[in-house]
């Protein structure tokens, strides 16, 4: 007689509550907009969900990679992800019988109603999703929600001008004899005190690391980090932000609770004589602060290849950093700043000046050995891309063939927000 028609099964694309830090990368990156949220979690939607997997790489925790065989029947409604605290345990699937007379275990067929894969973002098509080959292997979610570190404010400076609207604060946490190992370009979760309009703890908020892996301090198992205190949405409207006014407020001594370290692929290169170009705004400079500052302790050793910094703010006063940045050595490091708002000039951004600075651009790209750093506000993306594929055009080159290459290899990365 006819064998039984196999019973369909889901391979369900679920989130991990007590991981995600709600850094929303996952809902920007996927292409059939399958990802969702409200206050509590970030959701699959089974209907909508293609398991394309271009989520997957640039989510700094892992959270994202996670599945359950269900019965399509059975599978769990967004609303179902909404109430999670954790993820719901593998369940045993139903039997079908076989033509023998025994069991088997229910077959895993293709999904009819699912939507064919659709092309990946810009997001994902921008930037690598692996590290460059030498990084060093990172340490990932040492700490959760339910299990957060516990650290102590040593430091906490205004770095931007005390006239100025832009109010950014280089945060130092210590760790005393706690480990936790953090590389540059990785980032951290911050739990704020205290609950939302619903009545439930505040998620951690993401911060990326301006210290490189020795410390703050070298010798030290500290980090710091780069906040600015968010006062006005990006519409200009008014806003407070959680986390950043209560950690642009803390006091020295003061603790705070710490999870992570996250992130695997945003990471500098580890051998030899490695080139950077690193492109940022504003608080986008902290792993570029990070990476400089791991080059710096090495000069004199012979390990360091060539920097190149392109570093975009409205005003001198109002970049971060600003004075121990004009005090690094000119052959150490090539400073380009785009002032958008200063006084007496014309507006630049950083895509201008990669434009002028063509032909150094060119050089540090022709070397297998650069790796290309851009972290800031999601929309410098384009513009960045722009001007690396022109400076590329202008020297006879096909821009798709050597993006493709950089991608590949792992040395062209984007942290946008």
């Amino acid at each position: 007689m006819n064998a039984p028609l196999p019973v369909q099964v889901l391979k369900q694309h679920l989130i991990d509550p007590e991981i995600c830090i709600r850094c929303n990368t996952c809902e920007e990156t996927c292409p059939v907009d399958a990802i969702t949220h409200d206050s509590n979690n970030y959701v699959v939607d089974p209907d909508m969900c293609n398991g394309c997997m271009a989520c997957v790489p640039p989510c700094p925790t892992g959270s994202i990679d996670n599945w359950r065989l269900v019965l399509r029947a059975d599978a769990y409604s967004v609303q179902d992800q909404l109430g999670w605290e954790e993820l719901p345990l593998e369940k045993a699937l139903p039997a079908t019988p076989d033509t023998g007379g025994g069991v088997e275990p229910a077959a895993v067929v293709p999904d009819a109603a699912a939507p064919s894969p659709a092309p990946a973002t810009s997001f994902s098509q921008a930037g690598a999703s692996v590290p460059p080959w030498s990084a060093a292997h990172p340490y990932v979610n040492l700490y959760t929600h339910k299990t957060p570190m516990t650290a102590t404010v040593v430091g906490n400076y205004r770095v931007t001008g005390a006239d100025t609207e832009s109010d950014i604060h280089h945060i130092v946490l210590d760790f005393g004899e706690l480990p936790f190992p953090v590389l540059e370009g990785q980032s951290i979760g911050i739990l704020p005190p205290g609950v939302d309009a619903q009545g439930r703890p505040h998620h951690a908020r993401q911060y990326s690391l301006a210290s490189p892996r020795d410390g703050e301090r070298a010798g030290y198992n500290n980090l710091s980090l780069t906040v600015k205190r968010v006062t006005e949405d990006h519409g200009g409207g008014a806003a407070h932000g959680v986390c950043s006014n209560y950690l642009c407020d803390l006091a020295k001594n003061d603790t705070v609770q710490v999870i992570g370290p996250f992130g695997h692929t945003f990471l500098m290169p580890n051998h030899p004589r490695a080139n950077l170009i690193m492109i940022c705004t504003g608080t986008g400079s902290a792993p570029m602060r990070a990476m400089t500052e791991r080059y710096r302790r090495r000069i004199g050793t012979g390990e360091n290849g060539r920097l190149m910094l392109f570093f975009g703010a409205r005003t001198e006063r109002e970049l971060p950093y600003f004075g121990p940045l004009m005090k690094l050595p000119r052959d150490f490091i090539d400073i380009n700043l785009a002032l958008s708002r200063e006084p007496g000039q014309p507006k630049r951004y950083v895509q201008d000046l990669i434009r002028e600075r063509g032909p150094q651009v060119r050089d540090l790209l022709s070397d297998r050995n650069t790796c290309i750093y851009v972290c800031g506000l999601k929309g410098m993306e384009v513009g960045v891309l722009d001007a690396l594929r022109d400076v590329t055009v202008q020297s006879g080159q096909d821009w798709s063939i050597l993006h493709d290459v950089l991608r590949r290899e792992g040395r062209l990365h984007f942290e946008t927000y």
